[in-house]
């Protein structure tokens, strides 16, 4: 492994490319950042455990969406030494107006990144684990079988740890989703982002009903695996809009929603239109367990993998009691 470190690893992203991570955005005009409410600040990363989890992250070159998309949680989770790892590269094929991950042409596959990964996992003592990536349209089967190999490796290098894979939406990909079904991931997580009548102007490259076809084929290939969604609000959707999508996840059979607050990168992204209340998200939180959900995450700094690993033990126990109300 020592090798594969020094000798074979990719060079980080340029700072020329870092510069210009959203050459498509570059023309738009700018939506000015508004002062974020006192219910969403966040302290700065200090901790001596937020900067071991950066230096092992460096050490084996990998990349995290905690950085790539600036998310306000990194200094909490580092800290417990949680971290999403983010596979197939550091630029992505789409060019949504929310994400802060850089856009443009994706350098070719690291065949040494899933054993990096994993090397990664066994070396932080992770019980769970999360992985997601960039969108890669330019490739067959979207990185399907690149997330299948990490999956392996972390079961190779850390046969304890749970994994959860966000995935993007394999769009046109057929077999994809038999592929990520059949290495079984325990929670398989694909986002829906946001509401319908929002996608033409928030999530351009996507299609609503193929995101919910994605998470629908998962459950039906392999049942046991839990199946995770969630959006971002924010964005000028309506309360009625947001409980359709949780009708819609229901019907896909969906296990767990979460709900966050959209924070605009930069002024080239999306406006905020309305920062949510802590009531508001509470009360999102009591509508979507009413309509089914085994599990809810609701709240203004909530992301797909925060608390990722308590929320997993949650999860499992509300299945195991709700199979056993089943048998009662």
């Amino acid at each position: 492994m020592e090798e594969i470190e020094e000798k074979q690893r990719p060079e980080r992203v340029s700072q020329k490319a870092r510069e210009h991570r959203h050459p498509e955005k570059r023309n738009r005009p700018d939506n000015p950042i508004q002062r974020k409410p006192s219910w969403i600040r966040v302290k700065a990363p200090v901790s001596k455990q937020y900067h071991e989890t950066h230096k092992i992250m460096r050490n084996l070159n990998l990349t995290t969406v905690c950085e790539e998309a600036a998310c306000p949680n990194i200094g909490e989770c580092w800290t417990k030494r949680h971290a999403t790892f983010m596979i197939l590269g550091e630029v992505c094929t789409r060019a949504c107006s929310f994400c802060n991950v850089a856009t443009g042409r994706p350098d070719k596959l690291d065949p040494y990144e899933p054993l990096r990964i994993g090397v990664a996992v066994e070396k932080m003592g992770l019980k769970h684990v999360v992985v997601t990536s960039v969108d890669r349209d330019d490739l067959p089967d979207g990185g399907a079988d690149h997330f299948v190999k990490t999956i392996a490796a972390i079961r190779m290098k850390s046969p304890g740890t749970t994994i959860e894979i966000l995935t993007p939406d394999f769009r046109d990909k057929n077999g994809a989703a038999k592929l990520i079904a059949d290495a079984r991931p325990d929670v398989f997580n694909h986002n829906l982002e946001t509401v319908p009548r929002l996608y033409p102007s928030i999530r351009p490259g996507s299609r609503y009903f193929t995101s919910l076809a994605l998470l629908q084929e998962i459950k039906k290939q392999d049942p046991s695996i839990f199946t995770k969604s969630g959006i971002m609000v924010g964005l000028g959707e309506s309360r009625e809009e947001v409980m359709q999508v949780m009708d819609d996840l229901r019907a896909a059979d969906v296990d767990f929603m979460t709900i966050g607050q959209y924070l605009q990168p930069t002024k080239k992204h999306a406006a905020v239109q309305k920062f949510v209340t802590p009531e508001e998200f509470d009360d999102y939180a009591r509508l979507a367990r009413a309509k089914g959900f085994l599990m809810v995450a609701s709240s203004p700094l909530t992301r797909s993998s925060y608390h990722a690993d308590s929320d997993f033990e949650e999860l499992r126990a509300a299945r195991e009691k709700q199979l056993q109300q089943a048998h009662a």
